[in-house]
């Protein structure tokens, strides 16, 4: 009894351990995929279609790639290598103390921007991209993962990822429907995967979120992206009480 009491014991604290270790930690294939089904049936302000996501580590390697629907020619096969642009540039151009999301690239890319130019940097490396097995494209072992991918993409629906510690240790990019709800499907994604402990941003509430302030072609901040639909500007709005941010613990 005593011998069991003891084994039960020393496995509690090694269950407590690895649940240190693992903390904060990117998602899962798996629990990636749940999450983006999840929140692909909700109304994201868009046409409703299904989507694909990836998420790169810190070094912008591609861990996860997956989709929603049945089957990979359920999403826009142009979608695929576009999430991990967005995943790429959300990482590349995030950092410890400041968020940018690819939404908040659009104005400043453009002529006359402050960061003009800025989408022709780090091209996609096409033998990842393209390269592989088609059958094993979405899959666990789609041949995106593992490898860098690189690309820049500079409208809504990639976000860096910070863990509860507000650690920034990659990024998600969504990408299947219009810009806008690429936004917001990333954004509920991530805060359901609560990856949302993020430091600063340059939106009005000083986050990473979609900034919605052009006016005849004019952003007031430089830092805003064309409203795709009213509902999807709605939606994001919102997020401040729907989906607010979280603090590092």
């Amino acid at each position: 009894m005593r011998f069991k009491l003891m084994l039960n014991f020393i496995m509690s604290i090694g269950l407590l351990v690895v649940s240190t270790v693992y903390a904060g930690e990117l998602p899962t294939y798996s629990e990636l995929q749940k999450v983006l089904k999840e929140v692909v049936k909700e109304k994201n302000g868009g046409f409703g279609l299904n989507m694909w996501a990836t998420i790169v580590d810190r070094d912008g390697v591609v861990k996860a790639v997956v989709f929603s629907g049945v089957d990979r020619g359920d999403q826009w096969p142009g979608s695929r290598v576009i999430s991990a642009q967005k995943a790429n540039t959300a990482n590349a151009f995030s950092l410890p103390g400041l968020s940018l999301s690819t939404a908040n690239l659009f104005s400043a890319v453009q002529p006359g921007g402050s960061l003009y130019g800025l989408q022709h940097s780090n091209p996609v490396d096409t033998n990842v991209a393209y390269g592989g097995s088609s059958n094993k494209i979405g899959t666990e072992n789609d041949p995106m993962v593992g490898k860098k991918i690189g690309g820049v993409n500079v409208f809504g629906g990639g976000l860096a990822l910070y863990n509860d510690f507000g650690k920034l240790i990659g990024a998600i990019g969504v990408s299947g429907d219009s810009s806008c709800a690429d936004h917001n499907i990333a954004w509920k994604v991530r805060h359901k995967l609560k990856m949302d402990y993020i430091p600063a941003g340059v939106s009005p509430n000083k986050d990473d979120n979609i900034v919605n302030d052009i006016i005849d072609s004019v952003s007031s901040s430089g830092w805003g992206h064309p409203v795709c639909s009213p509902e999807a500007a709605d939606i994001s709005k919102a997020y401040s009480k729907t989906h607010p941010v979280r603090s590092k613990k």
